[in-house]
């Protein structure tokens, strides 16, 4: 009667630890790639902003961000170049709230008030807060807002601003 017991309470703890399991959802099973494009930037500036992103575990991802001035008598920046990394809080698979670091190589007009085409290449690093939400056919939706100091000089360009509301894919 022993072994009985023993055996039926051996096998309800494992079928509890199985339940416990994180869901598997289609959009997680070997797909560690995402592109994104940025259209709070296409839309409400001249950027056009694209995005890399590899994830690297359920928790932490790193990427590259490319933003392009289609209009540089629009605003003085010119173009940035933005490696970064993010780590996830949530209980699903790289989705959720994050924060991540960042760094900027980024060209940008030192006189905001005058746009002459005068570039200068400045590099700045930041920390970014953000929500990412992922579809069951692997469409992405992210939110994102930070900012970054200017570590090269001390111009009208101190701070780097990241925001976007981006629109992507995970395969």
């Amino acid at each position: 009667m022993k072994k009985l017991i023993f055996a039926l309470a051996l096998s309800f703890l494992t079928h509890c630890f199985m339940a416990q399991e994180k869901e598997e959802f289609p959009q997680d099973i070997d797909k560690k790639t995402e592109f994104k494009i940025n259209v709070l930037t296409l839309i409400a500036g001249p950027w056009l902003d694209v995005s890399y992103e590899r994830l690297i575990d359920e928790e932490s991802s790193y990427g590259l961000a490319v933003t392009y001035n289609t209009n540089t008598n629009e605003s003085s920046l010119n173009y940035a170049i933005t490696p970064y990394y993010r780590r996830y809080f949530s209980g699903k698979f790289a989705r959720g709230f994050f924060i991540e670091g960042f760094g900027a190589l980024f060209s940008a007009n030192e006189d905001a008030f005058f746009y002459n085409n005068d570039f200068e290449t400045n590099f700045a690093m930041g920390v970014s807060v953000g929500g990412k939400f992922v579809s069951k056919k692997g469409f992405t939706t992210e939110l994102l807002l930070g900012i970054g100091r200017n570590l090269v000089r001390n111009t009208n360009y101190e701070g780097f601003p990241r925001i976007g509301i981006s629109v992507g894919y995970r395969f």
